[in-house]
């Protein structure tokens, strides 16, 4: 089986307009798909990128300007300015790597619900996701234990460093980034239809 690391974080609005679609992909061809929350600020500076909030005014004008465009063409709502942003993505992330331990353990649950759960929190619904009832309001609203938020802190923020690190490693430059175990790599939400042609045998 095809295996995919999906490196992202949780207030990355591009991460938002991914939706669950790598998930559907990912089902569609029968490959499994590893959720792999960083925080993207850190990688930034490992890499020699920039977070959203430290670019150019004009970088920030037409990011803004993209993401109306983009929202609008797949169908979801956007705030320009969210309330909550930025924020610390580390209460989600940790929440995201202990349902998916959960599920990998044979618990049941919405995992590409709740990843996009929380982005679309930060994006459409102006949510706190560093806040603890938020975070366990949206494991729930998910079908996962509300007390993974506190129960699974310690395995969170051992992952969530793991996969900055791994992340350097394997040449992850932005998110969401899509990295297959053949090392074909797509960064972006607007690349996820090469990720579907490779992975149906179409694509580099």
């Amino acid at each position: 089986m095809t295996q995919i690391d999906y490196f992202l974080t949780t207030l990355s609005p591009y991460v938002y307009l991914a939706v669950t679609r790598p998930a559907e992909i990912a089902a569609r061809h029968g490959a499994g798909l590893r959720y792999r929350p960083l925080h993207f600020a850190t990688l930034a500076a490992r890499v020699g990128a920039k977070p959203l909030t430290e670019t150019t005014d004009a970088f920030r004008v037409w990011v803004r300007q993209d993401l109306v465009r983009q929202a609008a063409h797949l169908g979801l709502p956007i705030t320009e300015r969210p309330m909550f942003w930025p924020t610390n993505p580390a209460p989600s992330a940790y929440a995201i790597i202990a349902a998916q331990a959960a599920v990998e353990k044979g618990a049941t649950g919405d995992l590409a619900g709740l990843v996009h759960g929380f982005s679309r929190a930060v994006w459409a619904e102006d949510r706190d996701i560093a806040d603890d009832a938020v975070v366990q309001d949206i494991l729930k609203a998910h079908g996962f234990d509300p007390g993974l938020s506190f129960s699974g802190m310690l395995i969170g923020a051992e992952t969530y460093a793991a996969n900055l690190e791994e992340a350097v490693l394997r040449g992850v430059i932005g998110v969401p980034f899509f990295i297959t175990d053949t090392d074909a790599r797509f960064w972006g939400q607007d690349r996820l239809d090469d990720l579907d042609r490779h992975l149906a045998g179409a694509g580099a």
